[in-house]
């Protein structure tokens, strides 16, 4: 079983505290990806994993092994770097067989590892070409069979795609996906894109300063996020977040702006509680060009400040209670700045975060 588990697991360099307990169990053949912002502490995560950062507290265990004090070597992962980190002097036959060479494998059970490896990731006419030689979605290619071929417990990816165009970054998530369903093993992969995450992940893990805010399904952190942060950092664009106060069965703003609060929160608030209102562009649309014009809704008329086509949907920018939201157009026409457009409010799909903790307020 390849497993991969967390136990209480901190790191610090001298009094800095960089990574704080954490706790996390991955299982056999899971797909999870820890994402967050720059300095959240992902990379040194994956690094502990990896043996190439040593553990200041805790646990950490691979399958049923205790690795704390083992050496990356003997762990059993295969690590796939931003940088892809192939030998420049050798062709893909040779950067491919490196790895089982080095560890007294037979010449023949290398040479039948590497065949199956290039086959697998498309690459078998590229044997004889180095590294300079090829695109940068090739090396990527050539990095993941390096790590395929040796048959590990654990698949460890560190923003794998991050030095690729915006094309070929779509494309290489493809054919990640694709590579673990064939080869069903462990994955852990970092990135910082939210979107990477979205569409890899079997569990996302979402990190912030050293800590883990959230652990779920991509949908379940989409639906339900369980704070502010991660409701603004998960989804594309990020939700609105306007400040409000409960009355009277209404979410009042600062420029008096109301809306009922929706039947499924209503139990979770009281007159006078500060919130923080959290509302998707997908559910903020200009009526009669809406997925959400069924439901529990409400209107309002706000003024076009900026309209953006992005062909099969337009996204608007407005102001809501004196702020900088953004709403979508689905079924697009050509908006114009300064239009008065009468939005409706999907309430069915509405987030309350309390204001002063920033937690949902079905999580307080």
């Amino acid at each position: 079983m390849s497993s991969i588990s967390l136990k209480k697991v901190a790191k610090s360099y001298g009094r800095l505290e960089v990574v704080h307990g954490i706790d996390l169990d991955i299982a056999h053949n899971e797909f999870v990806v820890l994402v967050g912002p720059s300095g959240c502490g992902k990379s040194t995560t994956l690094r502990m994993i990896a043996g190439l950062e040593e553990i200041t507290e805790g646990e950490i265990h691979i399958g049923d092994r205790l690795v704390n004090d083992l050496p990356p070597r003997k762990r059993n992962i295969s690590m796939v770097f931003q940088n892809y980190a192939l030998y420049p002097h050798m062709n893909v036959r040779d950067n491919l067989g490196f790895g089982l060479k080095i560890a007294g494998q037979p010449q023949e059970v290398v040479d039948e590892r590497v065949r199956e490896a290039a086959a697998i990731l498309g690459i078998s006419e590229l044997m004889d070409r180095i590294p300079a030689e090829l695109s940068g979605g090739q090396r990527q290619r050539v990095a993941m069979g390096r790590a395929i071929i040796r048959d590990p417990e654990a698949f460890l990816f560190d923003e794998p795609l991050s030095n690729l165009d915006a094309k070929l970054r779509v494309q290489m998530r493809t054919e990640i996906k694709k590579l673990h369903h064939k080869v069903k093993t462990t994955v852990v992969y970092v990135t910082h894109d939210q979107v990477e995450a979205m569409t890899l992940a079997d569990r996302i893990v979402i990190m912030k300063d050293g800590h883990i805010e959230q652990v779920g399904t991509p949908m379940e952190v989409f639906n339900h996020p369980v704070n502010t942060f991660v409701a603004s950092f998960i989804g594309s664009p990020p939700m609105n977040l306007v400040p409000a106060t409960v009355a009277g069965g209404q979410i009042v703003l600062s420029d008096e702006t109301r809306m009922p609060v929706p039947r499924r929160l209503a139990s979770y608030t009281h007159d006078g509680m500060a919130v923080i209102v959290g509302i998707r562009p997908d559910d903020m649309t200009p009526v009669g060009h809406g997925i959400h014009d069924s439901g529990e809704t409400a209107n309002l008329s706000l003024t076009v400040e900026l309209a953006e086509l992005l062909g099969t949907e337009t996204l608007i920018y407005t102001r809501l209670a004196g702020q900088e939201v953004q709403g979508k157009m689905f079924d697009p026409r050509d908006v114009h700045e300064g239009e008065r457009l009468p939005f409706r409010v999907a309430l069915d799909k509405l987030h309350l975060f309390d204001a002063a903790s920033g937690r949902s307020v079905r999580a307080t």
